[in-house]
């Protein structure tokens, strides 16, 4: 499970030992087997600035689609790049470990959070019932339990509740005591302990020179989607330029869950990189602030908004009409499960 101590523990180097290993032992052999070959095109690579880490922000269509981008700018270009991916990726050990050496950086949501910490406690995962109502509550920051116990019992969810709000535990990494704090205290503080380490990795891959690269949508999804606005308040916070990337064609290489790619072409096209002093000058914020809390949240809520969208817009541009940004459009994993 990703707790506290994994995320303290995580360290990340200038030159990723994963990436080089992957990219040497299977990418490279996957991608050029003669009867499966992979041609892999990077266009508008002179978008990419070459003086400074950025964070790449690209649609995501299918589970390996930032690999062959990896490989491609670590073979042509010698660079190395920190993917943020979801927390369930650390919930076996074997995976923790290649996902580090990989400088993979884990996104603590309050979702993963309420679910896993349930799993531990339960055995099993929550209903689908009881996640959206703690959910919901925990989002709109409640910290007073007895409306959420009422909603519960009239829901037949009140046993699940019972067990998460009364039962002392160690809540992956933080003790909680419920005599000292309420459920929803604790959960609010260990995000909020795990997002400042989060931060802190951020600042510590640019700092190594690595670009972050990100998918804005949350999640995976043929036609681009709505993005949320993680990018953007770390954008604003490290101050960074955002280089909006479209991938093309990676979901016809990698079908299904299988890592090993059949063949075809991928094109990823590099858009104009925002730079906080150009396209992103308008969502700056001048104070100091906090990412990834309501406070901010709501206080720059339109800056998050407006400046995730400039992003989303440029990705779009830069797609395919088949992967284009559609109305409704279905992603591809949806409800509680994602976090598990």
């Amino acid at each position: 499970m990703l707790t506290l101590d994994v995320m303290n523990n995580i360290r990340l180097s200038r030159r990723p030992i994963g990436q080089v290993a992957m990219a040497t032992l299977v990418l490279g052999p996957n991608f050029n087997f003669p009867l499966r070959r992979t041609r892999i095109t990077l266009e508008g690579i002179e978008n990419l600035p070459k003086d400074e880490p950025v964070i790449l922000a690209m649609n995501h269509t299918d589970r390996y689609n930032y690999w062959p981008f990896q490989y491609r700018l670590w073979r042509d270009h010698k660079r190395f790049t920190t993917t943020w991916v979801k927390g369930k990726y650390f919930n076996n050990k074997a995976i923790e470990r290649f996902m580090v050496s990989m400088a993979n950086v884990p996104v603590p949501s309050r979702g993963y959070l309420i679910s896993a910490d349930a799993i531990n406690l339960l055995d099993r995962p929550l209903s689908e019932e009881a996640y959206r109502l703690l959910r919901d509550a925990l989002d709109a920051g409640e910290s007073n339990t007895r409306m959420v116990r009422e909603a519960a019992a009239d829901r037949g969810v009140l046993g699940e509740v019972l067990s998460v709000f009364d039962t002392a535990r160690n809540m992956l990494g933080l003790d909680f005591d419920p005599n000292r704090q309420s459920y929803f205290e604790a959960m609010g503080e260990l995000f909020d302990r795990m997002m400042d380490r989060f931060i802190q990795l951020n600042f510590e891959a640019f700092d190594l020179g690595l670009s972050i690269l990100v998918f804005p949508e949350g999640t995976r999804a043929r036609r681009l989607s709505e993005g949320h606005t993680g990018v953007a308040q770390m954008a604003l916070r490290l101050g960074a330029t955002v280089v909006p990337v479209g991938c093309n064609g990676s979901d016809h290489v990698y079908p299904g869950n299988s890592p090993l790619a059949r063949g075809g072409n991928i094109v990823y096209r590099l858009g104009a990189p925002l730079r906080p002093d150009g396209d992103l000058a308008p969502f700056q914020i001048a104070e100091p602030f906090r990412p990834f809390t309501r406070e901010a949240e709501h206080k720059y809520s339109a800056n998050f908004r407006g400046l995730t969208d400039v992003v989303m817009e440029r990705i779009n541009a830069l797609l395919d009409a088949r992967y284009q940004r559609a109305e409704g459009g279905e992603t591809l994993v949806k409800g509680s499960k994602r976090f598990m």
